[in-house]
Parts: structure tokens; C-alpha cells; sequence
């Protein structure tokens, strides 16, 4: 079930990192693997990046414990583009440079880095992320905020925050291969996104549009969403 490529390649390879519990959603099973309708959302994601024939190696990094979990989302799939999985390490940089490390005896030119929590990105997204990659070391979806916002105290409004420079990060978060595992090399493990990452190693990453349909399953309105999403 779980091969790996041998060809040399040089367009964007994908790594989903699935490694986390998902205590905030207060399911029974780690929300990567919650069912959705016929397939769960670390299974849709796997299927979204391989779905496109232009993509090449695909990782998946998931928690120790989970084995028999990934074993059983993936199923009978079998495309040689899916490459066995990778242990996560304590915090989710640890878990990304795991999985990075795991493309080194075959890098790829550009790579992927995707929350297997978003399993509906849609494929356009994705493919500005693998564009914008021709002309920056780094690109990230994501969406510009616009609700207003405040800094508060006690539950009380206090001061506005300037929302014009201020982004929503999502995933994919897409890298030239060799400088991103270097920023994870050099990173203390700390950092939220692979932006972050990226940033303190003094990486340019730009924003390209991305969508609401990318959202992140975290709680459990977004599971109830997920699920009326998945039900036609």
C-alpha cells in the first residue's frame, strides 16, 4: 500500500502533517481521522494532492500511536507517489522537519506543507501556491482579515487593531525544498506555521489568495460543517 517513488523529480512534492490530537474538537478520535461521510478528512486531503497528476511525492507524518488509524484511512489505495509514513516529533515544526527529512534522498524542487485538518482546499489554490514558487522562496494561502478588531481586557474593549497589513495564514504553505528543511534545521521547534519557520531564517514568503472552503476542522461547528459539506 505504502510505496515510494524512485523517479528523480522536479515539480512540487506534498507533505500532510497529521500528527497532532485535536483535543479541541472533543472527539473520540483524533479529528484527522473522524469520518466524514465515506472518508475522513486525512484521507480526503491525501486524495486532493493526488489527484493532480502534476504533483509528485506525497508524505504523510503521523503520531505513533496512530498506525492502524493511517493504515486504515488510506485503505487499498496504492499510487507510488504515496510514500511510507513518518513519526511526528513533540511539537508540529518537529513533525514538519521529520517529514521534510523524509524527501532527502529524492528532494524535490518545491514542496507542500498541509494541515490534513483542511481537507477542502480547493486544487486552484493549490496551484497559485506551486506558481507563486517560481518567483519566491515562499508562499502561503492565505486570506486578508476583515472583521474589525480590538484588543481587549477583561472581556472589554480597550483599542482598535489596524487590520489592513493582516492576514489569515492557511495551508498549503509551499517552499523551495532545500532552504525550508534548512530553516527547520536551525528552528528551536517553536514556531506555529511554516511561515514562521521560514520568516526567522530570513525567508521571503508571499501571500497568495486563498479560500474560506480551506477551512480548518478544529472545533465542533467546523466538524458540523465538514459533515454537511460531505453529505451530497
Amino acid at each position: 500500500v505504502f510505496g515510494m517513488s524512485t523517479t528523480a523529480t522536479t515539480g512540487a512534492a506534498a507533505l500532510i502533517v497529521a500528527a497532532g490530537r485535536g483535543t479541541r474538537l472533543g472527539a473520540e478520535l483524533p479529528k484527522q481521522y473522524v469520518p466524514l461521510n465515506g472518508a475522513c478528512a486525512l484521507r480526503r486531503s491525501i486524495d486532493l494532492y493526488l489527484g493532480e497528476e502534476g504533483n509528485s511525492q506525497l508524505c504523510v507524518v503521523i503520531h505513533a500511536d496512530d498506525a492502524d488509524l493511517y493504515a486504515d484511512a488510506v485503505g487499498s489505495l496504492c499510487d507510488p507517489r504515496l510514500m511510507s509514513p513518518v513519526l511526528g516529533g513533540a511539537t508540529r515544526a518537529a513533525s514538519v522537519r521529520a517529514g521534510l527529512e523524509a524527501f532527502e534522498g529524492n528532494a524535490p524542487e518545491k514542496i507542500l506543507i498541509h494541515d490534513a485538518a483542511r481537507p477542502f482546499m480547493p486544487r486552484e489554490v493549490i496551484e497559485v501556491v506551486i506558481t507563486a514558487l517560481d518567483r519566491s522562496a515562499g508562499a502561503c494561502a492565505a486570506l486578508p482579515v476583515v472583521d474589525a478588531l480590538w484588543d481587549a481586557e477583561d472581556g472589554l474593549a480597550a483599542e482598535p487593531v489596524a487590520r489592513d497589513r493582516l492576514w489569515r495564514a492557511q495551508t498549503p504553505q509551499g517552499f523551495r525544498f532545500a532552504p525550508i528543511l534548512a530553516a527547520h534545521r536551525a528552528h528551536s521547534g517553536t514556531g506555529a506555521d511554516d511561515v514562521a519557520v521560514a520568516r526567522e531564517a530570513g525567508m521571503a514568503v508571499r501571500f497568495v489568495t486563498g479560500s474560506e472552503a480551506g477551512y480548518k476542522i478544529t472545533t465542533g461547528d467546523d466538524l458540523a460543517r465538514a459533515l454537511r459539506d460531505t453529505a451530497h
